[in-house]
């Protein structure tokens, strides 16, 4: 993994690293078994970084997409909220669990990495992306690191630093990090200084 903070590269474990198993016992989700729609999901992200190695990011940001749109159907997390309205499907093996799992943790991870190449980052759904990396991965560096520098844009600076703390303790050395949480404690000092101002000015009047 390179640095969090330093130039971005699109995470690929999880894809289609795992051997494909005999299909029996899967189940079938819009007329195809669901190794199929797992490998499916993972060629478009592979497709995703390719194009964002490119410096595609508008054509990364559809793979990715689509990959996790793929991933829905087979989720079980998603269709629990939707059982019984429609056939019950038997559950995913471990294995295709953690392909699932793994496949939208760096599906959601590369697109917060595309969404801040862009002009106008959207700092909102970078960290809404990061977080849900962390729900599942937590520890995730580059998601802490993401979710910090989004949150601290956002405003919130005592939050981004929660997260890039314990980016910190993972990665020690890296610049960016540093950087992005010493801009959040100058921060978070400089609204304690205007904080304490404004109370002398109130009990102590000039």
């Amino acid at each position: 993994m390179e640095a969090a903070g330093g130039e971005e590269s699109p995470d690929v474990q999880g894809g289609a690293a795992a051997a494909k198993p005999s299909l029996s016992g899967s189940r079938a989700t819009s007329a195809k078994p669901v190794w199929a729609l797992l490998e499916e999901a993972a060629q478009m992200k592979t497709e995703g970084n390719a194009f964002y190695r490119e410096k595609n990011i508008r054509s990364a940001i559809s793979r990715y997409h689509r990959a996790l749109l793929v991933l829905r159907g087979l989720d079980p997390d998603v269709m629990a909220s939707v059982k019984g309205f429609g056939p019950e499907m038997p559950a995913l093996t471990s294995e295709q669990q953690v392909l699932l799992r793994n496949t939208q943790v760096d599906c959601y991870n590369n697109l917060a990495a595309c969404l801040l190449q862009r002009q106008r980052v959207d700092y909102a759904r970078v960290r809404e992306y990061s977080l849900r990396v962390l729900q599942w991965r937590p520890g995730d560096v580059k998601a802490l690191y993401r979710a910090g520098v989004a949150t601290l844009e956002l405003g919130d600076a005592q939050t981004a630093k929660q997260y890039l703390t314990q980016a910190r303790r993972e990665q020690p050395n890296d610049a960016n990090v540093r950087k992005h949480l010493q801009r959040a404690e100058e921060k978070l000092n400089l609204e304690l200084q205007k904080e304490k101002a404004m109370y002398r000015e109130m009990f102590f009047p000039a």
